[in-house]
């Protein structure tokens, strides 16, 4: 699988540049000029990169200067963001900012790779975490530091989110949809069987409930305690953290393997001995119908999993083990400015930046798509504190930031956390031999560390 890892030197390749290109790639950083940002530089531009096609342009918007991002959400979430976008069309008269869902931050990647070499590319675009760096390495982005002011810069946003976007002292992303994985879990439901609630749990806990969750049914069937995902990647992070473990060190991989073998077998005997956890199709659907008792997500999840429970929602920090509370993943993602022929598209994509960096556009996609109000300021917006009163559950999402960090750095590439996840789906659903998914799991991810040792080491890994 790793054969299909997007490594610079092959980003250049299918975007047609030499290797000698690609080797200059290899020595050099994006740089921007002392005019960029303000129509003075051009050293931010690629004369060769053109504009996508846009979405058709409603007839009030006619006639300004069109900007283009390809968003990596869909449903409920694509739906906020276009509304947060329509906000910014409708607060002045000089652009139209268009927004088109690409799918999820896979297809993204897939597709913004098709772009480059197609020379035909959106100005904006928005990768999970640390994935953003094979396009930095590629020459894809644009600094941003030359657009900050007073009211935009990286000051305003919370700390634990604002080193992923540095490559040396420059900014290549600003945070947006941020996040941090929560343990969702039916409220009503351990109440009623006397389980502790509003309380931090661990996963040797969750498994010794097993008995009580199978005492209920839903459609003749015992309810389970827990459902794990066919794609759980960003989830790995959290747990493997919980049992004090690390998938990679610098350019180590898994440098306590011990520690990933009691993961996997706890998950593996879990489901495949006690038969109260188990591996699901659509493991918030389950949640929903009242088939599982918990389930892990994202802060993202908060708004869409308030409105579809009619059960009393709980929310809580990740569950812990040897480590606890344990550290959790930074997730989500933030705006990155693509490198395109013109200055004057660039421009107008800083002042879309810039809106959607207040206080109150922060709060108000807080509010309805359950990110954290990555605005420090838009905490104190009147509706986030309204909010946070009649909801505590969106209190629990901005009180575990303190355990938030980055992922391992095999995580940073597309093929590292494809291998990890597929690996996890191999225990949980087709209860392989851990052992043996180990050890292929190593030379999968020490494959990724080779390909990407170059540029892990020239970002100072």
């Amino acid at each position: 699988m790793h054969n299909a890892l997007l490594t610079r030197r092959r980003l250049l390749s299918a975007m047609g540049l030499s290797a000698g290109a690609a080797a200059l790639a290899a020595c050099t950083t994006p740089t921007t000029s002392a005019g960029a940002g303000s129509g003075g530089g051009s050293s931010n531009l690629r004369s060769d990169m053109s504009q996508a096609a846009l979405p058709e342009i409603p007839s009030q918007y006619q006639g300004r200067t069109n900007i283009l991002f390809w968003a990596p959400w869909t449903g409920g979430l694509f739906d906020a963001a276009s509304e947060l976008f329509s906000m910014f069309n409708d607060s002045q008269d000089e652009i139209f900012a268009g927004i088109e869902s690409v799918g999820g931050y896979e297809d993204l990647n897939t597709q913004f790779t098709a772009a480059l070499q197609a020379k035909a590319v959106p100005d904006m675009v928005c990768f999970p975490e640390m994935q953003w760096l094979q396009f930095y390495f590629a020459d894809a982005l644009t600094p941003l530091d030359s657009y900050f002011d007073d009211s935009f810069n990286t000051d305003i946003y919370i700390p634990n989110f604002v080193g992923e976007g540095l490559a040396g002292d420059q900014t290549f992303v600003v945070p947006f949809a941020r996040s941090t994985p929560l343990f969702y879990y039916n409220k009503t439901m351990f109440s009623e069987l006397g389980l502790p609630v509003d309380t931090q749990y661990t996963w040797s806990q969750l498994r010794e409930w097993g008995a009580e969750f199978a005492s209920l049914t839903n459609a003749g069937q015992p309810v389970r305690t827990f459902a794990y995902g066919q794609n759980d990647i960003w989830y790995t992070n959290a747990w493997l953290w919980a049992f004090d473990g690390r998938w990679s060190d610098g350019l180590e991989v898994m440098p306590t393997e011990d520690r990933v073998r009691e993961l996997m077998s706890f998950a593996k005997e879990w489901v495949h001995v006690d038969g109260n956890a188990y591996q699901a199709q659509s493991s918030h659907t389950d949640f929903q119908n009242g088939v599982v008792a918990a389930v892990h997500g994202s802060t993202a999840s908060m708004r869409g999993l308030t409105d579809a429970v009619d059960f009393e929602l709980g929310a809580a920090f990740m569950p812990g083990e040897v480590n606890q509370p344990p550290k959790v993943p930074t997730g989500g993602s933030g705006f990155s400015l693509v490198r395109t022929e013109s200055q004057e598209r660039q421009d107008a994509t800083a002042e879309l930046l810039k809106f959607l960096a207040t206080p109150e556009m922060s709060g108000w996609w807080h509010i309805n798509s359950g990110y954290v109000p990555i605005v420090q300021a838009a905490i104190e917006e009147p509706e986030v504190r309204e909010l946070h009163s009649s909801d505590p559950n969106f209190t629990v999402a901005v009180e575990q930031l303190e355990n938030a960090q980055t992922v391992d750095p095999v995580h940073w590439f597309q093929a590292g956390t494809t291998e990890t996840s597929a690996a996890f789906a191999s225990i949980t659903g087709d209860d392989a031999d851990v052992d043996e998914v180990i050890s292929s799991l190593r030379a999968e991810h020490e494959a990724v560390i080779e390909d990407n040792r170059e540029d892990l080491e020239q970002y100072g890994i």
